[in-house]
């Protein structure tokens, strides 16, 4: 019985370990192609090997799937497009990108460089536009296309030491949108994972106190493979209505989240003064407002 994405060809960055090799042996099992990209980087993005990318595909050609590697950065506008050419190279079309690629450079905000800050943009945020930017000429010219892309509930709800990593996130979030509506008139789709898994991102969580041993324990049980059935979803035809969402997944559970919307208002005919809006305004407002919170306060129970 053919796959849920036979006859399609899939760019997975990031795919050398984790969520994306993952996602890239599920795309290939089921039917698809796959282009594995990873640079071989450390978790801060120094160095280079190809043995990563190459172990994923020679998992994938152990169970009988098509792959090709390759190492490009997608940190750059024309690297990034030598990533999309590779799979029109090996395999003659692009029919999947997902943006996986990933580095961390954790600190606190009064401490964090700005190579720290503009190292993560540039993989995570500037990445995730020059690969899709890369692939949606093709997408449009034969009007089918489907990007996912990999987000996380840092940007999404928040959460400490990671300022870059969080606005890089939600950016990707944001840039999802826009590419849902540009280009939703030639039947390319773009949706976003927000991922819970125990993978090589998450393994430099600290644990030292018995709060964060528990909270270690829970993600050790979240293994990366639990999120590749959501990805080859949308990645197939069957998600063809479905377009500019942002999902969750967390073991065996699936989230739609949100976007922000108005939730409360006041008006005042004679205008605002700063004193009005004091006195007036904010404790109107104040009862709406959203709580300084991070990821582990809202998906406070144990993941099922």
């Amino acid at each position: 019985m053919p796959g849920m994405l036979q006859g399609k060809v899939a760019v997975v960055t990031g795919a050398g370990g984790g969520i994306g090799r993952e996602i890239a042996v599920a795309m290939a099992d089921e039917g698809s192609k796959v282009i594995i990209n990873d640079i071989g980087a450390s978790l801060t993005g120094e160095g280079a090997s190809t043995t990563p990318a190459e172990e994923t595909c020679q998992i994938i050609a152990e169970r009988g799937g098509q792959a090709a590697v390759n190492t490009d950065s997608v940190a750059e506008w024309t690297s990034a497009h030598r990533i999309i050419q590779s799979a029109l190279d090996h395999f003659g079309r692009i029919d999947v990108v997902v943006n996986n690629a990933g580095i961390l450079r954790d600190a606190i905000f009064h401490k964090m460089r700005p190579d720290d800050w503009l190292a993560v943009i540039a993989v995570h945020l500037s990445g995730t536009f020059f690969t899709s930017r890369a692939a949606a000429e093709h997408f449009r010219k034969q009007e089918s296309g489907a990007f996912v892309h990999i987000t996380s509930t840092s940007g999404l709800i928040g959460n400490i030491g990671q300022a870059n990593y969080a606005a890089a996130k939600l950016g990707i979030t944001a840039l999802s949108k826009s590419i849902a509506l540009d280009m939703q008139r030639y039947n390319v789709r773009s949706n976003c994972i927000a991922p819970f898994a125990w993978s090589r991102m998450t393994g430099a969580i600290p644990a030292h106190s018995p709060e964060e041993q528990a909270r270690v324990a829970k993600l050790q049980r979240m293994t990366p493979e639990k999120n590749a059935p959501l990805a080859v979803f949308l990645a197939s035809d069957a998600a063809r209505n479905v377009t500019g969402q942002v999902f969750g997944t967390r073991y065996n559970e699936i989230f739609l989240f949100s976007a922000p919307r108005p939730v409360r208002a006041v008006h005042r005919s004679e205008g605002w003064t700063p004193e009005l809006i004091a006195e007036h305004a904010i404790p109107a407002l104040a009862p709406s407002f959203v709580p300084l919170d991070r990821s582990g306060d809202v998906f406070s129970w144990d993941p099922v």
